[in-house]
């Protein structure tokens, strides 16, 4: 996610840079980013005026492989429902803030979050190749973490942590950045002896599947740490055969594949979409590891659900799924040592 302000990549339209910029950047610099845009590619009826108000605050970012992966006309398709700003973003709810992981009170140095112990997370970039209407960090001061800094600054921060033996890379989306600016990352992390895992939060192989490129599978390959990659699929409609493949592949390099969702109302708030998201995650080689509810940052209570519902889907994988295809049900919560498991 970026601010509002911000770019992501320039628009190179009517530019031929095929020799020399990958498919997944050329990707990324062409993805709709007007709601309307949007609307007539998918030929939906006239958005309601609230819907500008909702994507001038945080903007539509939509790149074409999972555009096509949408139903024409339905205002109701699950993945829609992720990426289309919608009137309710404009409402204030109690319970709801800009902030509700206590994120600016855990970090440690700009860009740097040390919430829990043994693992540090940081904040990479703030760019993403979708923007997801329920995301934790919409209103994240990205202006505030400059990547420059944060990465000047780790260093100095694992050295004087010894007990940490992970660092995560988030952002933003990580995978938005070149190979060989996530070379300069891994240099710095890998440095430190103690660091045995470096691991990877992106959506950037669900949305974007070319972004798996030979140069990545090399880069991971070769690193001297144990990598992670944390996947970030809702429904089962956004793992394709391009997905599958790339998963794969990730997964044939040694890279070990989790994915965590969240529960949204609309999208998969029903016992099958999960199983069949489980499947075919499972046919990916990834394996679920949390399905979070909701964190209440403003603009997103519409896509609550009930941490009762939330625990009667759960039983009802159980009931139907083998004990490593139940992803762990959890909330995050301020100032808490870790995730608060509530079922699986």
């Amino acid at each position: 996610m970026i601010p509002k302000t911000g770019a992501i990549i320039p628009r190179t339209d009517g530019l031929d840079e095929t020799q020399t910029t990958p498919e997944w950047q050329r990707i990324l610099a062409a993805a709709i980013r007007d709601p309307a845009e949007l609307a007539t590619r998918l030929g939906l009826p006239p958005l309601a005026p609230g819907v500008a108000a909702a994507s001038q605050d945080f903007r539509l970012l939509v790149p074409e492989p999972y555009l096509q992966r949408i139903q024409p006309g339905n205002l109701n398709d699950p993945l829609l429902l992720q990426v289309l700003p919608r009137t309710e973003e404009n409402l204030t709810v109690s319970g709801y803030s800009s902030d509700p992981l206590g994120e600016q009170a855990a970090t440690a140095a700009p860009g740097i979050l040390h919430k829990y112990q043994g693992r540090v997370l940081v904040i990479a970039t703030p760019s993403c190749a979708v923007h997801c209407r329920y995301c934790f960090r919409r209103h994240f001061p990205y202006a505030d973490s400059r990547p420059d800094r944060t990465l000047e600054q780790l260093t100095g921060h694992l050295l004087a942590h010894p007990e940490i033996r992970e660092v995560i890379l988030s952002g933003g989306d990580p995978l938005t950045l070149s190979d060989d600016r996530l070379a300069e990352w891994s240099e710095v992390i890998t440095r430190q002896p103690r660091i045995t895992t470096l691991r990877i939060h992106t959506r950037l192989p669900i949305v974007i599947p070319q972004r798996v490129t030979p140069n990545l599978l090399e880069w991971l390959g070769t690193l001297p740490i144990k990598p992670v990659v944390v996947l970030h699929a809702n429904h089962p409609n956004e793992i394709d055969l391009a997905v599958i493949d790339a998963c794969n592949r990730l997964s044939h390099q040694g890279v070990t594949l989790l994915n965590q969702a969240v529960l949204l109302r609309g999208v998969n708030d029903q016992a099958d979409t999960l199983i069949e998201l489980s499947d075919r995650l499972f046919q990916a080689g990834v394996l679920p590891y949390y399905l979070h509810l909701l964190d209440p940052v403003s603009g997103t209570a519409h896509f609550e659900v009930s941490e009762h519902r939330a625990i009667e889907l759960i039983s009802s994988l159980r009931a139907r799924l083998p004990g490593y295809l139940v992803p762990r049900l959890a909330r995050e919560q301020a100032g808490h040592p870790a995730k608060t498991i509530i079922a699986g």
